[in-house]
C-alpha cells in the first residue's frame, strides 16, 4: 500500500519547538497528513513520517534561473496571442507586448512567461512556425535590456529551441514533455523546466475529465514525468511542478487540488500555481468575465503562498505583489 504525505503548513509566529521548515521557505510544519487510496486520511506526528520523506519536505529548493525560494515569487503572464481566454488580442502587437512586460516588471514580477499559443479549453493547435514568429521577436526585445528571467510557455520543441536561443531561461511545458518527443532534449539546455499536469489536450481536456482520486492521480503522474525528465539528464532541482488547475479538471477537481496543495512539496522540487482568472474562479465568485476575476485570483494566490507554493503565475502582477507583501509581513515571515 502506497502512502502519500502532505505537510500541514503554518506561518504563525508562534512556532513550536520541533517544527520543521518546509522546503527551506517561509512555512513550517509539525504535523503531516497521511493519505492513501485505501484508508481515510490521518494526521500523524513527524515521528511517524519516513526519514526520506522528511528529507524531501525540508530540503531547501535550489535556485532556478537565479531565483531563490525564500519568499513567494511572481510569474507574470504575457500572452502574445489573439485568442487567449483572458487577454487575447491585447498584447499580440509587439509594442503592446513589450510595454506590458515592462509594466509587469515594474509591478514586481520576478519572471515573465511568454506564450504564443492559446491553451484555453477548445483552442486549436497552432503551427510551430506561427508560434515561433509570435514569441521570438518579443524575447529578443525583452532580453536586450530586461532584468528578470524569461520563460517560454510552449509544448513544442522547435519553439522552445528558438526561444532559448533568443534568451529564454525556462521552458514551461503544459504537457509535461508528453506532446513533443524532442522536448526533453531541448529543455535540458534551459536553466529551468516547469512540468504541468494536464488530462488530454486543450481541444478535449474539458470534455468530462475523470479521476480515481484527483489529488493522488495528479501526484503520481507528476512523479512519473519528473522521473522521465531525470532520465534525460534534467535534475529535479531544476524543475518546478504545476498541478494544472483547469487543464482537464472540473470545478470540484480544482477545489480538491487547492485544499491539499501542499502535498506536492513531497515531490521534492519547487511548486508553481497557475490559477489566475480561470473559469473555476468565475464559477465560485459569480464573475462571468475573466477580466473581473482579479479579486478571486488574489484569494487563490494568497492561499497558495500560505501552502508554501514557491511560484504564483498571474495576470495581475502589481496587485498580487501588494497582497503577498502584506501576507508575508502579517504572517511574521519577513
Amino acid at each position: 500500500m502506497t502512502a502519500y504525505w502532505r505537510p500541514i503548513p503554518m506561518t504563525d509566529v508562534a512556532r513550536p519547538d520541533g517544527a520543521l521548515t518546509l522546503a527551506g521557505g517561509w512555512c513550517w510544519f509539525d504535523r503531516v497528513e497521511r493519505l492513501s487510496r485505501t484508508e481515510p486520511p490521518r494526521i500523524v506526528l513527524l515521528s511517524e513520517v519516513p526519514p526520506e520523506v522528511i528529507d524531501r519536505l525540508t530540503a531547501t529548493r535550489e535556485p532556478i534561473a537565479g531565483l531563490s525560494w525564500d519568499a513567494p515569487r511572481i510569474m507574470g503572464i504575457l500572452n502574445v496571442t489573439p485568442d487567449s481566454f483572458s487577454d487575447g488580442g491585447l498584447f499580440d502587437a509587439p509594442a503592446a507586448a513589450i510595454a506590458q512586460a515592462r509594466a509587469m516588471e515594474a509591478g514586481g514580477a520576478d519572471l515573465l512567461d511568454i506564450g504564443g499559443e492559446s491553451t484555453r479549453p477548445g483552442a486549436r493547435e497552432l503551427p510551430p512556425e506561427e508560434e515561433t514568429a509570435r514569441v521570438v521577436p518579443i524575447l529578443d526585445a525583452l532580453r536586450q535590456d530586461g532584468t528578470v528571467p524569461l520563460s517560454i510557455d510552449t509544448r513544442k520543441a522547435g519553439v522552445a529551441e528558438a526561444a532559448l536561443h533568443a534568451g529564454a531561461d525556462i521552458v514551461n511545458d503544459v504537457s509535461a514533455l508528453t506532446f513533443d518527443p524532442r522536448m526533453a532534449q531541448v529543455a535540458g539546455a534551459a536553466r529551468g523546466l516547469c512540468l504541468m499536469h494536464a488530462q488530454g489536450t486543450p481541444e478535449t481536456m474539458q470534455k468530462d475529465p475523470r479521476y480515481d482520486d484527483v489529488l493522488l492521480d495528479v501526484y503520481d503522474q507528476l512523479e512519473e514525468r519528473l522521473a522521465h525528465a531525470e532520465s534525460h539528464g534534467i535534475p529535479r532541482a531544476r524543475i518546478l511542478v504545476d498541478p494544472g488547475l483547469g487543464f482537464g479538471k472540473t470545478l470540484q477537481h480544482n477545489v480538491s487540488l487547492l485544499r491539499r496543495l501542499s502535498l506536492y512539496h513531497a515531490l521534492g522540487c519547487a511548486v508553481l500555481l497557475g490559477a489566475s482568472r480561470k473559469g473555476f474562479i468565475g464559477t465560485l465568485s459569480g464573475a462571468a468575465e475573466a477580466r473581473n476575476r482579479m479579486p478571486g485570483s488574489l484569494a487563490v494566490a494568497l492561499h497558495g503562498a500560505a501552502q508554501g507554493v514557491q511560484m504564483i503565475r498571474v495576470h495581475d502582477v502589481s496587485e498580487t505583489r501588494q497582497a503577498l507583501s502584506l501576507q508575508q509581513a502579517l504572517g511574521g515571515t519577513t
